[in-house]
């Protein structure tokens, strides 16, 4: 493997092509494409400042690397990455790829985050100013986690999350096989056209959270008072703990509830119109 310490590029692709390299206190000043087509990359220590710098790239890692503001779109169209440590600045990263693994890592700038990828791991991780991350993104895993950003997870498939707060408008809208533990969701219109969505002891706020789902499991979750005209035109299996401002509609399945401060059955419920409410206290 080829080793390069301590040293400064930039311009455009300084080090294009290249498979088998090291890279240890590298700097990539502003330019363009500088690692692209690449593959088997590490890099530690490293500043990229400029755009496009892993694109084409097939395995590679970055570690206690700094991602500058300059270095957007700096992830695209690649497999097999390891990001571990580092701290993320540019926007738009991560599109159209394959393998990813984040580590310890914030993303404070997290606009157009995770579009279009497959095999996602996150861990201890947490992304701001991220509106539309995870677009048409599937096989996710995530494990610690904190996002605030509205539209997410819209149109993903095959989601596991523990210990996350989500701050959302929008979230996991049309998204398919989703199952949220131990988790915080605010925002309004959680969940609408989704199917196979199930949360496990999670605590969910906004208005008219779980409309228009299909398959909707909640297990042992809790609603904030806003949370209003829950689960129309839905199908359910839910037990939820505490207090339920109101419910409308819900189409089939079933509900327990604590208390229900008002069930909505109008004209207007969709066939087959049987879902069986149970609330446990008068």
């Amino acid at each position: 493997m080829e080793i390069i310490r301590n040293k400064e590029f930039g311009g455009e692709r300084p080090l294009y092509c290249k498979h088998g390299l090291r890279l240890e206190n590298v700097t990539i000043h502003v330019g363009e494409s500088s690692i692209k087509e690449g593959s088997d990359i590490e890099a530690v220590n490293c500043t990229f400042e400029g755009k496009y710098v892993f694109w084409e790239v097939n395995n590679f890692s970055v570690k206690n690397c700094y991602f500058a503001e300059s270095a957007r779109s700096s992830l695209w169209y690649s497999r097999n990455c390891r990001m571990i440590d580092c701290k993320v600045d540019a926007p738009k990263l991560f599109r159209r790829m394959t393998g990813i693994y984040v580590e310890n890592t914030d993303f404070p700038n997290g606009e157009q985050f995770l579009w279009d990828c497959k095999d996602i791991v996150l861990k201890n991780v947490s992304i701001d100013k991220c509106d539309y991350v995870f677009m048409h993104s599937e096989n996710i895993k995530i494990e610690n986690y904190r996002q605030d950003g509205n539209y997410g997870f819209q149109y993903a498939k095959n989601v596991e999350i523990h210990n996350a707060l989500i701050n959302s408008k929008d979230a996991f809208w049309e998204a398919e096989n989703v199952t949220i533990y131990d988790s915080e969701i605010n925002g309004e219109y959680l969940g609408w056209y989704g199917k196979n969505l199930r949360f496990v002891r999670c605590h969910l706020t906004g208005e008219q959270l779980l409309c228009y789902v299909d398959g909707l499991i909640l297990e042992d979750c809790t609603f904030g008072e806003d949370a209003n005209l829950l689960f129309e035109y839905s199908s359910l299996k839910a037990t939820v703990k505490g207090h339920i401002t109101s419910v409308k509609n819900p189409t089939s399945g079933e509900l327990t509830a604590d208390s229900i401060g008002e069930i909505i059955i109008d004209d207007n419920i969709k066939s087959p119109a049987n879902c069986k409410i149970t609330v446990l206290t008068k």
